[in-house]
């Protein structure tokens, strides 16, 4: 069995002795005619016609006979065999081929349409051409490969060979699309806002820094998609905006998180956090069966029907149901307590009660298959939301619950620019006893709601829904998930 290496300096070989007969092996276009995919749909009439078409992609196989050569060249929208025989291509012209050309190249076929005895459709080849040599060999048995790593560390081999992958990537562009088509159709106007900046908002999440070299100053690259920046521009008269884009976040990494990764947002003007229920059900609605075709799935062994009306599930009731804390009552101690008890992991550093009550919750929502909409959330956990009039310790503030997690967050926003500075610096409070995901204090967002922003509904998901969807970890469904360098 030869070495990588030994077919790579093959390869090379080969390579000069294209350039040596005076062909490129990198030409800079091709004159392919027709997709395979069109070629094969429009067989009948091109074989009919006996009309010389032009094919381009990847040899995938090889199979020789003699003075007879048969491919299968795929090009990304299909496969097609490829007959080449020694008749029609002349001695020289055949032998160039066999000894040069291999498996994983890139080659350009120009030829007529058949059928086999057998009834395969074939193109006859009478003239061929190198559109890329490759060095490296395509892997054999790609599909038994168990190394998850290796699959994602190369992708393009694993899209290559893997159909499931490929198709992922086709949905995936679907999902975002049916997001966008959705909120275009509903009257809002897509935006794009800052990704680097000087104070992050918008979420509780440990930012990424880096350093601005012209303006001499650190920046954080943003935890949220535009939050405060959509939300200035509410104050500056727009009614309804969105954002789809990247967000990047410094913090662990398992099957649900990612640090750099899709999100949406939108901002609605004069709506309450109960007319964006409405319109988030039906947003899921449309964007699930748009992109997969069925509103039935199987996430995190729950079985979800996304059809049927969506439950409302109450914050204290059910951490009170499952864990016995009452998050309004019960102290910090307490809560540390049952955590202890119930062999829940937490990082101590910083941990303070709201880093408690939002342990209890993640241990609690494992239990609940969703669809539905978390409701009644502490003002704590709240910093941006705006308080209930009746009952001043919660807050109109709704996360989207499906297969025992959050993948959806929306409320009534915060308007009240005293209310806004007060949160603020109890955010900052807890920054300052070492709780690096608590909030900064935004100034400058808070000299804007002065201005006045109006009564505004806002909500937000990330790709975590979409992998929900797939039922895959969220690093594998991301196209070229980040990984560490191999030593």
């Amino acid at each position: 069995m030869s070495t990588i290496d030994e077919i790579r300096k093959t390869r090379l070989k080969k390579l000069k002795a294209i350039e040596a007969a005076g062909l490129s092996a990198y030409p800079n276009k091709s004159k392919k005619t027709h997709r395979i995919e069109d070629a094969l749909r429009e067989f009948k009439k091109l074989s009919n016609s006996k009309e010389r078409i032009i094919l381009a992609g990847r040899i995938m196989s090889q199979r020789e006979h003699g003075k007879m050569i048969f491919l299968d060249v795929y090009d990304g929208s299909g496969k097609v065999q490829v007959f080449l025989k020694e008749n029609n291509l002349g001695e020289k012209g055949f032998k160039f081929f066999v000894n040069n050309f291999d498996i994983g190249d890139f080659i350009e076929i120009k030829g007529i349409l058949f059928k086999t005895k057998k009834g395969e459709k074939t193109i006859e080849v009478d003239d061929y051409k190198m559109l890329a040599k490759s060095l490296l060999p395509l892997p054999e048995k790609w599909h038994g490969l168990q190394d998850i790593e290796e699959r994602l560390r190369k992708r393009y081999l694993d899209i290559l060979f893997n159909q499931e992958i490929r198709e992922m990537i086709e949905k995936r562009a679907f999902f975002w699309n049916a997001t966008r088509d959705f909120l275009i159709k509903k009257g809002f106007l897509e935006v794009e806002t800052p990704v680097l900046e000087i104070t992050t908002g918008g979420a509780d999440a440990r930012p990424f820094t880096t350093h601005h070299h012209a303006l001499n100053m650190d920046v954080y690259l943003r935890i949220s998609m535009g939050e405060l920046w959509q939300k200035k521009l509410m104050v500056a008269g727009f009614e309804k905006t969105f954002e789809i884009g990247r967000q990047f976040r410094n913090e662990g990494m398992d099957a649900e998180h990612l640090q750099d990764y899709t999100q949406m947002e939108f901002y609605w003007a004069y709506a309450d956090y109960e007319q964006g229920m409405e319109l988030v059900e039906e947003m899921y609605k449309y964007i699930i069966q748009k992109t997969f075709g069925k509103m039935k799935f199987k996430i995190n062994n729950f079985d979800i029907d996304f059809s049927k009306k969506w439950e409302k599930y109450d914050y204290r009731s059910i951490i009170n149901r499952y864990t016995k804390i009452d998050v309004f009552e019960d102290s910090f101690l307490e809560m540390k307590k049952v955590l202890d008890k119930l062999n829940i992991e937490y990082d101590k550093k910083g941990f303070n009660k709201i880093r408690a009550m939002d342990n209890l919750w993640k241990y609690c929502r494992k239990k609940i298959a969703g669809p539905g909409f978390l409701i009644n959330l502490p003002v704590e956990i709240s910093p941006l939301a705006k308080r209930n009039e009746k009952n001043p310790k919660i807050v109109f503030r709704f996360q989207i619950i499906i297969g025992g997690s959050e993948v959806g967050n929306g409320y009534s926003e915060l308007n009240n620019p005293i209310d806004q500075t007060e949160r603020f610096k109890e955010q900052q409070k807890l920054r300052d006893e070492g709780d690096e995901e608590a909030q900064m204090f935004d100034n400058d967002f808070v000299t804007a709601l002065e201005y006045g922003m109006p009564p505004t509904c806002g909500f937000g998901f990330s790709e975590r829904l979409f992998s929900f969807l797939m039922n895959k970890p969220a690093r594998e469904c991301q196209i070229f998930p980040l990984l560490k360098p191999k030593n």
